[in-house]
């Protein structure tokens, strides 16, 4: 990718053939969409990235088969595969989305290798392109710029957005963002380097092996309830931030934007369905209003400033919030 990140050693802001995408190193890339528009695509329909269909079709066939087998399952295993979903989110909310994407707050060597870990085992894209596409997506929001524009339906925000090439516009915005501060972080560097590598150890490999190897979990039933059901439900629900909290809720902070307060989307996504709030303070670390409220990731991240291993967090003071709700919120609590 051309511009400030072509310096020699750094990670080229585009390579000429980016593997882009949520999972599987799929053709097309908050986490995944189609790779490159053809030139002279503007104004045309964007092309289907059939492998792309064909492989997310393959795994969520995968994850369906996967639920028979939970009776069949040790406990153990069941409890470690929702560890691993947890790790997994982290790894996105966290780290991807809080720290690298908006810089909210500030984390030490330690958390950042861990939380970069944990992104490899979401396997939703780098934390170098996640975070570049996330501030894409909040800069250009529901428009052709946008990567899972939500004006296209919610098929198309949900994972349609996946299945196509991306749009110019998503790309030659991209293009035009300042990504120095991430290409500056070792720990980001690394993991876009070694991406694959790190993919298959953290987010296969791993939770495969460890019911597997300590308590004598059968290798099937670990890798398909570890790994393939856990990897399916992780990327549903991080894709239900961009579907449902863009179009269902309410918008007490500011009406004129179409991201929405979902609380269903909360529960999932461990903090993240205060969608309207977030896109109006996007800088504060909590992505909430309430603080610690229904939201484990501002939980953690507030544990690992206890711990000393965070620092620097945002926040959108009262009287900000209040009067932003008192001049563009719907008034609905």
């Amino acid at each position: 990718m051309p511009g400030p990140a072509t310096d020699e050693g750094k990670v080229p802001f585009r390579t000429a053939k980016e593997e882009i995408r949520v999972g599987f190193g799929v053709e097309g890339s908050e986490g995944g969409g189609g790779g490159r528009e053809k030139p002279g695509a503007r104004g045309r329909r964007q092309d289907i990235v059939w492998r792309n269909v064909f492989l997310m079709s393959l795994l969520h066939l995968g994850a369906v088969y996967s639920l028979a087998l939970i009776p069949k399952a040790q406990p153990l295993t069941l409890l470690w595969a929702y560890f691993c979903f947890l790790l997994t989110a982290l790894g996105v909310t966290a780290g991807a989305h809080r720290l690298w994407s908006h810089r909210s707050y500030k984390a030490k060597l330690p958390l950042r290798i861990f939380l970069a870990a944990a992104n490899s085992m979401a396997f939703q894209n780098d934390i170098f392109e996640w975070s570049r596409d996330h501030r894409v997506h909040h800069k250009y929001s529901e428009t052709d710029a946008d990567p899972h524009n939500a004006r296209r339906g919610f098929f198309f925000s949900h994972i349609g957005w996946l299945f196509v090439r991306k749009h110019r516009d998503v790309i030659e915005k991209g293009r035009k963002l300042d990504v120095t501060d991430l290409l500056a972080d070792p720990v980001v560097r690394f993991q876009r380097k070694y991406y694959k590598i790190t993919v298959v150890l953290m987010c296969f490999m791993v939770p495969t092996l460890v019911p597997w190897c300590i308590w004598g979990e059968s290798l099937w039933n670990s890798y398909f309830l570890a790994s393939i059901l856990r990897y399916t439900i992780s990327l549903n629900v991080t894709w239900l931030v961009n579907s449902v909290a863009h179009m269902y809720g309410n918008r007490p902070y500011d009406k004129n934007i179409s991201p929405r307060q979902n609380p269903l989307v909360t529960l999932g996504a461990i903090g993240e369905g205060f969608h309207n709030y977030h896109h109006t303070f996007p800088f504060d670390y909590s992505a909430s209003e309430f603080g610690l409220n229904f939201n484990p990731t501002t939980w953690f991240i507030d544990f690992m400033c206890w711990l000393g291993l965070a620092t620097d967090r945002k926040r959108a003071t009262k009287p900000m919030i209040e009067a932003r709700k008192a001049r563009t919120g719907e008034g609905s609590a």
